[in-house]
């Protein structure tokens, strides 16, 4: 049991650095104008969902066995106002959050699991908080990529295994002794491809 307890903190922290290097490699894709941009009137821009991120790890893993989940000082309202605010700006509030998320992960300790943690006055077990955030996060990793590849259109970098390319990505996925990071291997290989056009 011990074991397992362990694995789902590792795979935890390592689904966490997937998600936060997705989102980075989509936003690099963008120019600042369409970091900012909203699709329609009651859309997020990349933008504003950045400062979400960043905004609710900050909140959620600040002194996360210790107090409510939802900090007083939290404006959750104003994450979705990005007036006055820069592409800079928003991505060291990004890093802040990741930051307090990732050192937070990593102090906790096996007995911390069987912990239970309050979010908005809610009792949650840690490894039911743990995969709510990861929920929450990975939908919101999810609006950036949409938002990124509908940016750049024919121009994107995809970051999963291209269009009719699961058998050679089978294929070379097969033919390599070390798989590594999905993520990774995967870039490796749409990489590969765009070196053969």
């Amino acid at each position: 049991m011990e074991r397992i307890l362990q694995n789902f903190l590792d795979e935890s922290i390592g689904a966490f650095r997937s998600y936060k290097k997705l989102a980075e490699k989509a936003m690099k894709q963008v120019s600042d104008e369409e970091f900012f941009k909203a699709i329609d009137e009651e859309a997020n821009s990349i933008a504003t969902i950045t400062k979400h991120i960043g905004g609710n790890l900050r909140s959620r893993w600040t002194d996360f066995l210790l107090t409510d989940g939802e900090k007083p000082d939290r404006n959750r309202d104003a994450e979705f106002m990005t007036d006055g605010d820069t592409r800079e700006s928003l991505m060291n509030f990004w890093e802040a959050g990741w930051k307090t998320l990732f050192e937070t992960l990593q102090s906790l300790t096996i007995e911390d699991l069987d912990k239970t943690v309050q979010i908005r006055g809610e009792d949650f077990t840690v490894v039911k908080a743990v995969n709510r955030a990861a929920m929450h996060t990975a939908s919101h990793i999810g609006q950036i990529q949409f938002l990124a590849k509908h940016f750049r259109s024919t121009d994107w970098q995809t970051l999963s295994v291209p269009k009719n390319k699961s058998a050679e990505y089978n294929s070379y996925l097969a033919g390599k002794e070390d798989k590594g990071n999905y993520l990774e291997v995967t870039q490796e290989f749409a990489e590969k491809l765009g070196k053969e056009k």
